[in-house]
């Protein structure tokens, strides 16, 4: 008998019809032998609407009291599954995920796990009572409801799955698994059967939306098997281990890509230590994240500096570097929010070289400029104009020979 943390999101739950498909698939589970925690998302569409609200009463909520109303919309699903599964002849109890032992730090919107008390849990389990937990939630040290940011619901199934030393956790979605890139963009895309920690937290760090990237971190740190799996079709899914890949993997697993991105560049930068602080303080200290960075000498003691942010942060971004660019004397500054980002991953890129030409010759034989070019030990990033990201996408995807075979 396996124990196993099955979370269903959002789109596996939209309905009443769902609703119903899933419990059927859950007590299948269950009397096959299986010991199961489930945790389910909010209905689709739920926190936006209850978010609606919340705006019409005020421009700016309290992030308290937008905590306490958002976190309602799990308490529905679970509430309608486990009377779903009660209406099957199963034993089953919803629990909001302060009754399942989820604690977080005192942060509202973006809490953090801190631990799980499974005391109650194991309980159930003991009593052959199946948990159905709300994600995306916990309870701060003082008692208040917190949310843990969108996808939240991954990252409360790792963190039972972690804390329970389930057997397994197992992400539930609208989609069979994790693919070679998006089959939207490249309809040859293909769906891989397993996948290691480091590949995955590459590609939801780079744009990949298959998974929050916390629950991927989660799940590595406390070596979780975590399988992405269709609510939908039947299927093995994707794995995602930590079990070392053998010498002879792939070279490159897949291709990320991130639309929303914009470069800002300081022309005539002093060419000294500790400028780049003085250019980037202000940008971490309004939250903004800064992904690529580029330095480059112009000679008589001046530089270009170049980094990118999310497109969403570029006009804050500009304005915060108005009162730098008077405080350091710099030439002008210069921006470009038509920009994406495309990223080859793979861990095959340890013990192999040439990755990086093969990239950038194909890219050239399309006419695409690089603009921007970032590594890590198994990515490579660059920064494109958007309109050739379809481009960019399919043509890596051939070249590194990752489409399905007919």
């Amino acid at each position: 008998m396996a124990l196993l943390v099955q979370k269903f999101g959002g789109t596996s739950v939209g309905s009443f019809e769902r609703i119903e498909a899933v419990a059927d698939h859950i007590a299948r589970c269950a009397r096959a032998g299986d010991a199961l925690v489930v945790v389910l998302s909010a209905m689709a569409g739920e926190t936006n609407r209850l978010l609606g609200l919340a705006h019409q009463v005020a421009a700016d909520p309290d992030p308290r009291e937008l905590d306490l109303l958002v976190s309602t919309g799990e308490q529905i699903s679970i509430s309608l599954m486990a009377m779903a599964l009660q209406k099957r002849g199963l034993k089953a109890q919803a629990l909001l995920g302060d009754q399942a032992g989820v604690r977080t730090d005192q942060r509202h919107g973006r809490g953090r796990i801190e631990r799980v008390e499974t005391e109650r849990l194991d309980e159930l389990l003991s009593q052959q009572i199946i948990p159905i937990v709300a994600g995306f939630q916990g309870r701060n040290p003082t008692g208040d409801v917190t949310t843990l940011g969108r996808g939240g619901s991954d990252t409360t199934a790792v963190a039972l799955a972690a804390a329970l030393k389930a057997d397994e956790c197992q992400i539930y979605t609208d989609v069979d698994g994790v693919y070679t890139t998006d089959p939207r963009v490249e309809p040859r895309a293909r769906k891989m059967d397993t996948i290691t920690f480091e590949e995955m937290l590459e590609l939801s760090s780079l744009g990949a939306k298959v998974l929050q990237i916390r629950s991927v971190e989660y799940a590595g740190r406390y070596n979780v098997p975590l399988r992405v799996l269709s609510s939908f079709q039947p299927g093995e899914g994707t794995l995602i281990t930590y079990e070392e890949l053998s010498m002879d993997a792939p070279l490159v697993s897949g291709i990320a890509f991130s639309r929303d991105e914009a470069s800002l560049t300081l022309v005539g930068v002093p060419d000294e230590a500790n400028v780049a602080a003085q250019i980037l303080t202000p940008i971490s200290d309004a939250g903004i994240e800064v992904d690529m960075i580029v330095h480059t000498t112009t000679g008589e003691g001046r530089a270009d500096f170049t980094f990118t942010v999310q497109r969403s942060d570029f006009s804050q971004a500009e304005a915060l570097l108005q009162p730098v660019i008077a405080q350091l004397g710099i030439d002008r500054l210069k921006g470009d929010d038509g920009l994406c980002k495309v990223s080859v991953v793979g861990v095959g890129m340890k013990n192999h070289t040439g990755v990086a030409s093969r990239m950038f010759q194909t890219l050239g034989q399309e006419g695409i400029n690089v603009q921007l070019i970032a590594t890590s030990e198994i990515k490579i990033s660059v920064a494109v104009e958007e309109k050739y990201l379809e481009l960019a996408v399919r043509s890596l995807h051939s070249a590194f020979n990752l489409a399905a075979t007919e």
